[in-house]
């Protein structure tokens, strides 16, 4: 079945009793048991186990090429479920270039836990090799990187992975199944902020793991879903279930608006840097030519003069929308350091951009004259 296709149908049918072919919430936080005490429909309470969440968490096994998947309240929830499913005295590898809330997560929950963590350039093998450990258990790896779009070779990481008996999981978030598949280049879990391209539409926030195996590893991120009780809900797992049948031919849709809209921001004089895997002058754009089907609807670029010239920019913008999130049918633009914060390792004449579904032309336009 071609990707198209298994987005459109992976997870769902008909349903049995009604024939309704749109999938049915069920938004029951209790099933009735057998007469002999039994379950054997297969649900009892929902936050072990509910029909709308499993109908979501079989597609996207699917429509990632995974053996299972589980779904979240959010993607924070879902990080923090592969962290806590390792060991106190284990280790991990975050990369420097990332979403500023994992290092946080990591540092602020599961160090005081009892996990310890490095941070290294992971787009720099040899950097990765280095910082492996006899008790290194997680490689954790974000590509494109949020907001600097630093691209990670993840076959290479998988080798080292490997090799040091690590596990190794991808955040997916930006490139999406439509743009890259983790799995297929031998990592062991790939998750996405459902929240973002997934659901697509700015109105629904959840997270999903799927692994490469069903194992006794993913058993434990399974078991922490159930106890710890950070579930997707119904409704929510309802909207992201309805967003991946219409995934392709979205993020299709906005790769060409990024594919415009950074071509044209390359040659703006005041506009001194521009971060998109899908420039050829990008440091990464041929690894990312290589893993990436598609190079997908986000970017940055760096305005001259810092702080206040940025922040002016986005200002000027009529069709952008100053705001943070991404993957949704709008266009948002967003400065980045000002939302991270102290710890913020992005420029402070950075604006990160996530492409909608807009005509080019009106993107091009509004940041033509917002850059003056």
């Amino acid at each position: 079945m071609r990707f198209e296709t298994l987005c459109v149908h992976a997870g769902t049918g008909p349903d049995q009793v009604t024939g309704a072919v749109a999938p049915p919430i069920h938004l029951s936080t209790t099933f009735e048991r057998d007469a002999d005490g039994e379950f054997r429909r297969g649900f009892k309470y929902a936050r072990d186990l509910n029909p709308t969440r499993q109908a979501l968490e079989r597609a996207m096994a699917a429509v990632e090429g995974g053996a299972a998947a589980l779904a979240f309240a959010s993607g924070q929830a879902a990080t923090s479920a592969v962290f806590q499913a390792l060991r106190p005295g284990d280790h991990v590898i975050l990369p420097d270039a990332v979403y500023y809330g994992t290092p946080k997560l990591v540092q602020d929950l599961f160090v005081p836990w009892g996990l310890s963590c490095s941070t290294v350039r992971m787009d720099d093998l040899d950097a990765v090799r280095a910082a492996i450990r006899a008790e290194t258990r997680l490689i954790w790896v974000e590509t494109p990187s949020n907001p600097l779009l630093t691209i990670t070779d993840i076959a290479g990481i998988v080798a080292i992975g490997r090799d040091a008996g690590a596990r190794v999981a991808v955040d997916n978030t930006w490139a999406t199944p439509v743009g890259q598949r983790p799995i297929e280049l031998g990592a062991d879990i790939a998750m996405h902020a459902s929240t973002k391209y997934l659901g697509g539409h700015s109105d629904v926030m959840g997270g999903l793991l799927v692994a490469r195996e069903d194992d006794e590893f993913f058993a434990r991120v399974r078991s922490i879903q159930a106890t710890a009780g950070g579930i997707a809900a119904p409704f929510d797992s309802w909207l992201i279930l309805r967003g991946l049948k219409t995934l392709p031919w979205r993020v299709r849709a906005q790769t060409e608006n990024a594919r415009a809209v950074t071509s044209f921001l390359a040659s703006h004089p005041r506009v001194s840097a521009v971060h998109y895997s899908g420039l050829a002058s990008h440091a990464g754009h041929a690894i990312a030519a290589r893993q990436m089907r598609l190079f997908g609807g986000m970017a940055s670029f760096e305005v001259r003069g810092g702080r206040a010239d940025a922040m002016g920019v986005a200002s000027r913008c009529r069709v952008f929308t100053r705001a943070t999130s991404l993957g949704g049918a709008e266009s948002l633009i967003e400065h980045r350091a000002s939302i991270e914060g102290p710890t913020t390792r992005a420029p402070e004449g950075l604006l990160r951009i996530s492409l909608g579904l807009e005509h080019p032309d009106d993107l091009v336009e509004d940041l033509s004259e917002a850059l003056g």
